[in-house]
């Protein structure tokens, strides 16, 4: 039996702490300055060198960015996007071996109201990033988040796609992009001097209303989440770019993907975590940063003196148990501690992930989520997880059916229309072909109670659960839902004079 008194010390090995090569592994002459994994260890230059190429390897290998495109970097001030900013600074510079063929420029949306910062808080802020941004000599944009509070309907309806290209089309561009002459295509842009806008106090109250209406904080970050995309997306969109990088690392890929799953995305999954989404149509989301782990980010920054701007978020300061997403974020990073291919195995996982559902580019409108733009998820057998969660939920007496959604603001051309006339007879057009698409003559007899429960997936369908009231949301997401309700009330109606498709094949 076991003594308290007794030495074990000598019975034991000590198996001494596994040895790196002191010496670069690519050039194999110099000392090694950087630890990237136990046998990755590189010198300043080959770990410079590596880095570079692999954010150019992953743009060539997706070929998504044609030349002479503009592509909006959104930068949040944080070690990756920043990062992200610095390599496609550095492969459009005048001695980079090959260079970029795109036209950049940035967007910074700053969301200091919604995390209760004060105006000389966030003018610093912007004071310290515009430093950053006029180094670079790109266009840049610094849109104050209560700007989502006036966006159009647009950012949540379908956008005409663009013609989709062959796969030799790439090839063509570039070689016609080589035969012309490409210092001409690449002139750099007017920078814009661009400071943060005049924010009006009621604005921010009502976003802080908008996010305060969240009773929890994981539903707080997912719906802070979404409104920042849709104002990125519009800025993308009103700004002439086609494309719009972002910033998410492989390190914040693997949180994405365990969250995500968590929160009951999973057919999203593809869209959240891939390279490339196309959800938006006329603006394609790019990760370029997604091959990267944190810990080469923060060692790259360091070495190469790259700026970044800490910006405090909702999660700040908060306990690891506060939200889905930061609860996630810690058990990766602690498990990454001590198994240090557990972000890269994860990573890889999604790589190999399918969502059997529609595909966001496919899909119809009407069968796209209203907030996140996402195929519906909800269209389902009754043998499902979904139609056993709502069943659960309906025998525990939760009563989630419908959220009231009270002094709706009619559209204007329901207002003067009588009972009885045509919405859009004033215009001279009928339903069907009214410029505006907003209704339809069955418009006015629209329902003060609006379900939003139907235009979502089960994820949006949660975080809107979590909400104290709808009130608060921004006009441009309730009279997008009012239109596809009414969309969806006058299909029902002529339902039986419509043919179907096997029909339409006869």
């Amino acid at each position: 039996m076991c003594q308290v008194d007794e030495d074990y010390h000598d019975q034991f090995e000590h198996a001494d702490p596994p040895s790196v090569s002191k010496k670069c592994v690519k050039c194999k002459e110099v000392t090694a300055a950087v630890v990237i994994r136990a046998k990755d260890v590189y010198c300043r230059c080959c770990f410079k060198e590596y880095f570079i190429h692999k954010f150019r390897a992953m743009l060539g290998k997706n070929r998504i960015v044609f030349p002479g495109e503009k592509v909006l970097l959104a930068v949040s001030g944080g070690p990756s996007s920043c990062s992200m900013l610095s390599q496609v600074q550095e492969g459009l510079s005048q001695n980079a071996h090959k260079k970029l063929r795109f036209l950049p420029g940035i967007v910074y949306i700053d969301e200091g109201g919604a995390v209760g910062q004060s105006v000389k808080d966030r003018q610093r802020t912007v004071a310290e990033l515009q430093a950053v941004f006029k180094a670079t000599g790109f266009p840049f944009h610094i849109v104050p988040l209560e700007q989502v509070l006036d966006l159009p309907s647009s950012v949540v309806m379908k956008a005409p796609s663009p013609s989709e290209r062959p796969a030799s089309a790439y090839k063509a561009a570039v070689d016609n992009f080589i035969q012309n002459d490409s210092s001409s295509c690449l002139t750099p842009q007017e920078q814009e001097e661009t400071s943060l806008p005049d924010i009006q106090e009621c604005h921010t109250q009502l976003l802080q209303q908008l996010i305060g209406s969240a009773k929890t904080l994981t539903a707080r970050e997912d719906l802070l989440n979404t409104l920042r995309q849709h104002l990125l997306v519009h800025t993308a969109r009103t700004e002439g770019y086609s494309k719009l990088m972002l910033g998410d690392n492989c390190t914040r890929v693997a949180v994405k993907l365990l969250t995500s799953i968590s929160l009951g995305r999973g057919a999203q999954l593809a869209q959240d975590t891939g390279f490339s989404d196309f959800r938006y149509d006329d603006v394609i989301l790019v990760r370029p940063m997604r091959d990267y782990s944190a810990k080469e980010i923060a060692y790259y920054n360091h070495m190469f003196k790259v700026p970044s701007v800490f910006i405090p978020n909702l999660d700040t300061k908060t306990t690891d148990k506060a939200s889905i997403q930061h609860l996630t974020e810690t058990f990766v990073t602690k498990l990454q501690t001590d198994f240090p291919s557990t972000v890269s195995t994860i990573y890889r996982t999604s790589e190999k992930l399918q969502t059997a559902c529609k595909s966001s580019s496919t899909a119809d409108h009407s069968d796209r989520c209203l907030l996140c733009m996402c195929a519906l998820d909800t269209a389902v057998e009754d043998a499902s997880a979904v139609k056993a969660t709502l069943i659960s939920e309906q025998l525990s007496g939760a009563t989630t059916t419908e959220i009231p959604r009270q002094n709706l603001t009619p559209v204007n051309t329901e207002s003067t229309a009588p009972t009885g006339q045509c919405c859009s007879s004033g215009t001279g057009e009928d339903c069907g072909s009214a410029a505006s698409g907003e209704g339809s003559c069955s418009s006015a007899k629209a329902p003060e109670t609006t379900d939003l429960k139907s235009l979502l997936c089960y994820s949006c369908q949660l975080t809107i659960k979590d909400m104290s009231s709808v009130d608060p949301l921004p006009q441009y997401i309730l009279s997008e839902a009012q239109r596809r309700l009414r969309r969806s009330h006058m299909r029902e109606v002529i339902s039986e004079f419509l043919l179907d498709d096997g029909d339409e094949a006869d």
